[in-house]
């Protein structure tokens, strides 16, 4: 896939780049995942669609028992998670229900505040193979053998809105509502950041080499959302606000914060984008006329 700065919104998907393009118009776009083979995007509330090196979408699997929340696209196939908090794998577009994960302990404690059931929020997988998803709220289950059995980490009160492996000898990162949780041990102790945050809702984190972009709202429904920055192993956040509104409108949710190198881009649900070519020391505005935005990817 080409270079640039992908946006999933409401009507379509938005490449910006040296030009702007539209792709898969009129479909809403809610998650994207890039892959060995290039992208994968749950398109509407059921579908997903893939794209290769040619750009062309495909159609590769529906699924029809609930909504699509998130996918992961590996060597092994496609992990999607749902509403219902359940986990399948697409392989040779055929979907298989990881059975496993309606067995891991504590899940029957898993709800959220509104009373609507619980949802796997993200996906990602270590170097060594281990696969962590995030439920909301129900904490972070995660399997050591391919998604056959599933163990808990953190409690399952815990709410976790994106869990982030970095890759190398770097940390787990979990974007959650008590700020952003830190561990260095394949998730077996937790800390949680908040030095410097005006609100810990914590909906995105994203990195930067050495750096940690976070998304914090003071607000459980994520509105009046604020950037910040800081080091893999510091303890304080600082506010990004060089080229950024003082005040930023909508809310910037999962999914909507992503980085590359030193590039990194978030787009709000009023539908503008920034980004950053310095690890979010300083910003500028990219769009402010697209559709509601419900995710974004940065491909360098």
């Amino acid at each position: 896939m080409p270079t640039g700065i992908y946006v999933g919104t409401d009507d379509g998907l938005y490449i910006l780049g040296a030009e702007r393009r539209v792709e898969l118009p009129g479909r809403r776009v809610r998650a994207l995942a890039a892959g060995h083979e290039g992208l994968c995007a749950v398109v509407g509330d059921w579908e997903i669609f893939t794209s290769g090196a040619t750009g062309i979408w495909r159609h590769v699997a529906r699924l029809r028992e609930a909504r699509v929340t998130c996918v992961h696209p590996g060597p092994d196939g496609i992990l999607v998670g749902t509403a219902g908090a359940r986990l399948h794998r697409v392989e040779d577009r055929v979907v298989h229900a990881l059975e496993g994960f309606d067995a891991v302990d504590g899940r029957a404690k898993w709800h959220t505040p509104s009373g609507e059931p619980p949802s796997v929020r993200s996906i990602d997988v270590d170097e060594d193979g281990t696969i962590y998803a995030s439920v909301y709220v129900g904490g972070i289950p995660r399997s050591t053998d391919g998604g056959l059995t599933w163990q808990p980490t953190v409690d399952s009160d815990e709410q976790v809105f994106q869990v982030l492996a970095v890759p190398g000898n770097g940390p787990l990162l979990a974007a959650t509502a008590r700020g952003l949780a830190t561990s260095w041990d394949r998730a077996q102790s937790w800390n949680h950041r908040t030095l410097g945050l005006a609100g810990t809702y914590c909906r995105a984190v994203a990195v930067c080499g050495d750096t940690v972009l976070l998304t914090a709202s003071p607000t459980a429904d994520g509105t009046s959302p604020a950037l910040y920055r800081g080091g893999l192993e510091g303890v304080r956040f600082d506010r990004c606000d060089k080229g950024l509104p003082e005040t930023l409108s909508g809310t910037i949710d999962t999914f909507c914060l992503s980085a590359a190198g030193s590039t990194a881009a978030f787009g709000t649900s009023e539908g503008a984008v920034y980004v950053t070519q310095d690890a979010g020391r300083s910003w500028e505005l990219l769009a402010d006329d697209l559709p509601p935005i419900l995710c974004v990817l940065v491909r360098e």
